[in-house]
């Protein structure tokens, strides 16, 4: 208002009012200004106090950080000292254990270390003979192959070279472990089949194993397991699956060899191996394959008795698996308690299994124990993982140790629960050798080891029904006896079917020498007089010949020899005293039922008896020999069972050929047709010969499908064929009948060849043999004609009753013929080839004539 009324009293006014405004803030502001003044003067005094404040306090926590770095100090020390002795005590705690772990080793390791300082200075006479014997000893049994030992070891040793006094073959090269492993893998544990192991796996050449009955094979088969490619000479393809293993390192296994091998397999053989670059390569054919190192080869042959160039045995390693005695008992051992004490048998291969897999691991566990030692880097104390697997390790040891004693003690109560049945596994051993043996008699007496088992286990099951009568008990003797009789009587009918006649007693005096000697019943010196006679050459001061009007100086001479023997001293005195009786008993027509002279009666037994005939009168030694037989055998083991044709194809399958091994004169083709006719079979027939090749395969393949008989005749003439006809039959064998194979199990497969020793052993040994001669005897010769005569035959004709009479005639006619034969000249000028041809067409026409006439026309059948 003021300054619209006069700007210089507006300015005035505007002065006194801010004046006034100023007079009252100050009054309000200098009461403050002094409390201010007052508390800035405090503030000084206690910022002063404040700073004195600070300055303790710095001195009490420079104190306090002194102590507190004292005290942490003190702790890390405490610490440090705490730490430490955990440390030691740790490290005194593993040397507790280390010393505890490795105090059962030391002993062991000193013993080990002495064994190989011993060893190494031994190596070089061992590693010579362990050279030789993986070189040279392969082919030879067990004797032959100590013989050479003995004889390597003699020269080493007096060449001055260190040798092992208690040198062993199989201790130097094989470890206990791979023994063990070959066992389970099916290799017998006899020593032989241990060497034949080691040389198989250990030699530089591959082996060639010679193997009929099988048995290298199946170990084979067995321990390389389905890697294996198995391969024969007459492949279309083996070329091509040898260069498959070879080149991928598979192994391959040749079998069914010859004598003569492929020259294709030269590189093979001697491994001519190249280096191209950083590869190595071997030349097959026109290809260049890269070897490679894992390859391996195996060739077998079931040759029993091969004869092998020097060419072939210095490219292979020839090795020796027939199957000896010891091994094949103890298999057979085995395959008794099966079935018969299957629970005790399954107990025995559970523990085999447990006691070499625990040793085993044994091994394994110390062989750890000396890698963490070796690979230990410092102190061994230091190591927490060594010491803590060292404890594990000893722990685990102790257990796996104390199984093994307990497991050993089971195992060895088991076995001589087992060997309850030893005498049976000696005993069908003993008579498999029996039979084997035969091989030498004549080249188509061939048997297999399968079906051998295969008759033993029949035999053990078969002999369970003979408790009906009375046969079988409880006991266990008696079980053992019933199982020997059975089986020994089954081996004797299982080998006459396909036995000649004139080898039939042979056979049986050999199952009854054999089984004698066996249980040490049978003296050796007396058998090999039998066998061999006396040495004669030898004789220096000779006797003079008391009884030179009815011996000759050959028997005289046989008589002094035998003389020498223990049981006969005083037989030439006795000759000399009691002339007059010798020769009584000399001319009598059966020496062998005559009482001897003098005392001699009640000295000499069946065997020392037959000695005796032996020497003057050799013409009664096989009737001798027939009753020695039969005193310790039985009579039913000199009388063979007739042939029984259905029975025998009741016993085959599709797998096994029924061969009719031929004798001059007689043709089975009669009986075979007789045989497919009354059970409503097809046979299909083909005569071998050239060109007959193609027409046989061609109606195997038909028979093979449609479930026929095919009947080959005369294979002898077509052996070139043969060998095809091995490898047909070794296909369908391998396949499964219908419905899940193309086989018709009804298809039999027969054959018919003369002896020939080119005829394939494999196809005599998976098939059943059969002679075709009629047996030795009226009683034998009648029963073969009767059990060829079926009520079908008698109602051919109107006339039965009369029928009958005359066939019986006709039956006792025609085994007379027969049996007088063996008299050669004496019974016939010439040699008649009577034959069951001959009784056929008498039977037919005996039937036509009755049939045509009512009375008997006897000038006609005469």
């Amino acid at each position: 208002m003021v300054r619209k009324v006069s700007s210089a009293a507006g300015a005035l006014c505007s002065w006194v009012l801010a004046m006034d405004c100023y007079s009252g803030v100050f009054r309000v502001v200098l009461p403050k200004k002094e409390v201010l003044r007052k508390s800035q003067q405090a503030l000084a005094v206690k910022q002063k106090d404040l700073q004195l404040a600070k300055e303790k306090l710095q001195e009490v926590t420079e104190k306090v950080e002194g102590l507190k770095a004292q005290y942490d100090g003190s702790v890390s020390e405490k610490n440090a000292l705490r730490e430490e002795a955990e440390l030691l005590e740790l490290k005194l705690s593993r040397a507790e254990q280390l010393v505890k772990g490795l105090a059962g080793e030391r002993e062991r390791w000193e013993i080990s270390i002495a064994d190989k300082n011993e060893s190494l200075q031994n190596v070089v006479g061992d590693a010579l003979v362990a050279a030789a014997f993986i070189s040279y000893a392969g082919p030879f049994d067990t004797f032959y192959r100590g013989s050479l030992v003995d004889t390597w070891m003699n020269r080493v040793t007096q060449q001055g070279l260190p040798l092992s006094p208690k040198f062993t073959f199989t201790e130097f090269l094989a470890d206990p472990t791979d023994v063990r492993s070959w066992n389970a893998h099916g290799l017998p544990r006899d020593s032989l089949s241990t060497e034949n192991g080691v040389i198989t796996t250990r030699g530089k050449r591959w082996p060639l194993m010679i193997d009929p009955q099988g048995q290298a094979n199946k170990w084979i088969k067995a321990m390389e397991g389905t890697r294996l490619e198995v391969v024969d000479p007459m492949m279309k393809d083996l070329l091509r699956k040898l260069e498959n293993g070879i080149r991928f390192g598979s192994p391959v296994l040749m079998q069914d060899i010859l004598e003569e091998l492929d020259p294709s397999l030269e590189p093979v053989l001697t491994k001519s191996i190249i280096k191209v670059g950083n590869r190595e390569v071997l030349r097959l054919g026109d290809k260049e394959l890269d070897y490679n190192r894992e390859f391996r080869f195996y060739l077998t042959t079931k040759l029993h008795n091969p004869h092998y160039t020097p060419e072939v045995s210095t490219k292979t390693t020839i090795v020796n698996f027939v199957v000896k005695e010891q091994g094949l008992e103890a298999q057979l051992l085995g395959i008794a308690v099966q079935l018969e004490e299957p629970a005790l048998e399954e107990q025995k291969s559970d523990l085999v299994m447990r006691v070499a897999a625990a040793k085993k691991k044994l091994i394994d566990l110390e062989n750890e124990i000396l890698r963490l030692l070796s690979a230990a880097k410092g102190s061994l104390l230091d190591d927490e993982q060594l010491v803590t697997t060292l404890n594990a390790s000893k722990t685990t040891s102790e257990e796996v140790s104390m199984q093994l004693v307990i497991s050993e003690e089971t195992e060895k109560k088991i076995d001589a629960a087992r060997m309850g049945y030893a005498r049976v596994a000696l005993r069908s051993s003993t008579l498999y050798f029996v039979l084997n043996d035969m091989t030498s008699v004549d080249p188509m007496y061939q048997f297999s080891l399968d079906a051998y088992v295969a008759l033993f286990q029949d035999s053990i099951v078969r002999s369970r029904n003979l408790k009906s009568q009375g046969a079988l008990s409880e006991e266990l003797t008696e079980r053992i006896n019933a199982i020997n009789d059975y089986h020994t009587y089954a081996v004797y009918a299982y080998a006459c079917r396909g036995l000649f006649e004139r080898h039939k007693l042979l056979f049986s005096l050999q199952m009854c020498a054999r089984v004698l000697q066996s249980v040490g019943k049978l003296p050796h010196d007396e058998y090999d007089f039998l066998l061999k006679g006396g040495n004669l050459l030898a004789q220096e001061d000779k006797v003079t010949n008391v009884a030179n009007e009815f011996l000759s100086d050959g028997a005289w001479a046989s008589i002094v020899e035998l003389n020498k023997l223990s049981a006969f001293h005083g037989l030439v005195s006795s000759f000399e005293q009691t002339l007059k009786g010798w020769k009584m008993w000399y001319q009598s027509s059966t020496p062998e039922i005559e009482a001897l002279p003098g005392d001699w009666e009640g000295k000499c037994n069946e065997l020392q008896r037959m000695l005796l005939l032996r020497c003057v009168r050799p013409d009664r030694v096989s009737i001798q020999a027939a009753r020695f037989t039969a005193s310790h055998l039985g009579a039913q083991f000199v009388d063979p069972p007739p042939f029984d044709l259905k029975a025998i194809y009741e016993t085959s399958s599709y797998k096994t050929p029924l061969i009719f091994v031929l004798s001059p004169g007689v043709d089975p083709t009669n009986s075979l047709m007789a045989l497919a006719e009354s059970l409503h079979k097809t046979v299909e027939n083909c005569a071998l010969g050239q060109g007959q090749a193609s027409v046989a395969e061609a109606i195997l393949a038909r028979g093979l499908e449609a479930g026929n008989w095919v009947f080959l005749a005369n294979c002898h003439l077509m052996l070139s064929w043969a060998p095809t006809l091995e490898k047909l039959i070794d296909t369908f064998c391998a396949a499964a009948p219908a419905p899940a194979g193309p086989i018709n199990p009804q298809f039999r497969l027969w054959l018919t060849s003369s002896p020939n020793p080119k005829f394939p052993i494999a196809v005599l040994q998976r098939g059943i043999k059969m002679t075709t001669e009629p047996p030795r005897g009226l009683k034998a010769n009648l029963l073969r004609l009767y059990n060829t005569l079926t009520p079908d035959k008698f109602a051919r004709c109107r006339q039965v009753k009369k029928y009958k009479r005359l066939l019986f005639c006709l039956c006792w006619f025609h085994s007379l013929l027969l049996e007088r034969r063996k008299f050669n000249n004496l019974g016939w000028n010439i040699p008649y080839d009577f034959n069951e041809s001959d009784f056929a067409i008498s039977e037919d026409v005996l039937a036509i004539y009755l049939d045509e006439y009512e009375d008997t026309p006897w000038d006609a059948l005469k």
